[in-house]
């Protein structure tokens, strides 16, 4: 019997070796410490730009809202969050570098993230009242919208921390009155109650006009004394109907909690607020069942056998330089995945797409990511048929496009969530890739995409320009969350090639109005245009703009990706999948 049991352990020791990622990444590369050097400067400019954005609107607005007895947003969290943990935080770019003509909104004057409450996962927006009083500007509310999406889709309990002077009043046309504007927040709020998500409200500041609807739309209401909770304030109500009122008479937590009825909790500060919340959190029950394969996980046997850190070296962050940053992205595979074992799904076909099965602290996951080491491939159709060819890193091409729709109709029959891995130039061009039928490849892996039920998460790592964006699972195919490294670029096609392209139009047009242009000032369009892509190519830019949830460390990829996959289990319901007609 003992000598059966040792053979079946050998065995499936054997098995597992055979899926391991080896490493052939030289750390003592000059291009390797090149790459590691520029990267580790770009990410130490981001997290300064990012410690000055968790300043909210800055010493003085803090020293106000202490001069009012009440914490900051992330003060609050702080005491909010299990001691030891950190939120996952999400659209911390959110307004950069918008809103300038107002003084700028940093972080939307919002914070929203994932954290951990009394032992569970719980969505956070905690209004930040230091930036124009917690007041909405229209990037406030595309924020909190999708922190509810992300809720909604993974039934995470959510938790409001309010302190919000409402809409914020110079921009009320791009906040209140739109499909997916201010008042979507309240629609949410009484969906997500439908569906049994949990959202309790803590009012710990102003909660006035529309805004006062959120709590009341919640599960349960706690309220700080010296807060306010109403439709409209002292001085609107004189103005309106002539009858004057004290603030805590008309809308105070005494008021609510004695008379209205409207707060189930009144409590005398921000701590203690924060000490029901988190008792009360404690008390929300754990949805039963999960569908998605998690096996038990220990950190220190089955962490990745590479380090994480070595991935600064595989990738020049210079824009100009993205199309020489050619590389395995099995290694950056080997340094996300459980003890770097990875099933490589028909690893001889379609080579510029890399497919296989995995997993992540534990739980099973699909992998679809872009290959950027170029690759000889025999072709198999088209005029050039049974010959050989190099299939440039990056690019899709038809066989490669064929195998990934396939690979994620796999994932979803077997109930596998799926992660993206873009370095994605685009879809292969010209006479042979359209004789091979790259449009319909194309068309089959973009319907994959789309009609996939099984939770899906995108990490932009380096490029991703046009419908190869898309076919990658981009943000208009519904991924439960989209991150950025600081080497992402994001745009319909890239910088340099935009700006030939449009350079080229606008010379034809001056020419066509009798003005010829010198080689210098054809250069000099050239290269402002060029400046302009690639500025709006930056991940930041992407950010602000709340395209992607969270620009991340490459190095806390693994653990982001641990935190996100555990927030999609929360929802154990999966749709029927039914990938419609395919073209074939």
């Amino acid at each position: 019997m003992l000598t059966s049991l040792l053979r079946a352990v050998a065995m499936a020791e054997d098995v597992g070796s055979e899926g391991r990622l080896e490493s052939r990444l030289d750390v003592r590369a000059a291009r390797f410490a090149s790459n590691r050097a520029a990267l580790l400067s770009l990410l130490e400019g981001m997290r300064e730009q990012e410690a000055v954005i968790r300043q909210g609107g800055g010493g003085k607005a803090i020293e106000a809202q202490h001069g009012k007895g009440r914490l900051t947003a992330r003060e609050r969290l702080a005491l909010l969050l299990d001691e030891g943990t950190e939120v996952l935080e999400l659209g911390l770019w959110a307004a950069h570098g918008m809103y300038e003509e107002f003084g700028g909104a940093p972080g939307a004057g919002v914070v929203t993230g994932l954290g951990r409450v009394s032992g569970k996962l719980c969505m956070i927006v905690a209004n930040d009242a230091t930036v124009k009083a917690g007041a909405f500007f229209p990037m406030t509310a595309k924020k909190v919208l999708r922190a509810q999406t992300i809720a909604l889709e993974n039934r995470i309990p959510t938790l409001y921390l309010v302190d919000s002077a409402g809409v914020f009043l110079p921009l009320q046309e791009d906040v209140f009155p739109d499909q997916d504007d201010f008042g979507r927040v309240f629609r949410n709020n009484a969906v997500m109650s439908s569906l049994g998500v949990p959202q309790i409200t803590a009012i710990m500041g102003m909660c006035v006009a529309g805004g006062a609807y959120l709590p009341v739309m919640t599960d349960s209401v706690l309220m700080t004394e010296g807060s306010g909770l109403f439709l409209a304030g002292p001085s609107l109500v004189q103005a309106a109907i002539g009858q004057k009122s004290d603030p805590e008479e008309l809308g105070g937590a005494a008021m609510h909690a004695e008379i209205s009825g409207t707060v189930d909790f009144k409590e005398p500060n921000d701590h203690l607020c924060i000490a029901r919340l988190r008792s009360l959190v404690g008390k929300i029950g754990v949805r039963p069942g999960a569908p998605f394969s998690v096996v038990p996980f220990d950190e220190g046997k089955d962490a990745p056998r590479f380090p994480a850190e070595e991935m600064y070296g595989l990738i020049d962050p210079d824009p100009a330089k993205a199309a020489t940053n050619v590389y395995d992205m099995r290694e950056v595979i080997a340094r996300l995945v459980d003890r770097s074992e990875f099933d490589e799904y028909k690893a001889d076909f379609g080579r510029t797409v890399l497919c296989g099965y995995a997993r992540i602290g534990g739980r099973a996951v699909g992998i679809v990511a872009n290959q950027k080491v170029h690759q000889q491939q025999t072709v198999a159709m088209g005029p050039q048929a049974g010959s050989k060819r190099t299939e440039f890193g990056g690019v899709i091409y038809t066989e490669s496009a064929q195998k990934a729709a396939r690979f994620i109709m796999d994932c979803n029959q077997s109930l596998v969530p799926l992660i993206f891995l873009h370095d994605v130039n685009g879809f292969m061009v010209g006479k042979d890739a359209e004789w091979s039928g790259i449009i319909r490849a194309g068309a089959k892996m973009v319907s994959a995409v789309s009609t996939s039920v099984v939770p899906k998460i995108t990490v932009i790592v380096g490029g991703s320009f046009g419908a190869g964006h898309y076919a990658m699972c981009g943000k208009a195919y519904d991924p439960r969350f989209i991150f950025a490294w600081p080497t992402a670029r994001y745009a319909v096609m890239s910088g340099a090639s935009a700006a030939n392209t449009l350079v080229e139009v606008r010379v034809k047009q001056m020419e066509r109005g009798g003005k010829h242009l010198s080689e210098a000032e054809k250069k000099a369009i050239f290269e402002e245009i060029k400046a302009t892509y690639d500025a709006q190519a930056d991940p930041r830019y992407g950010a602000a703009r709340m395209w992607v949830d969270a620009i991340i460390d490459p190095a806390k990829t693994r653990e982001v990706l641990m935190t996100a996959l555990e927030a999609c289990a929360v929802n154990p319901e999966v749709a029927k999948f039914n990938p419609g007609v395919l073209q074939t």
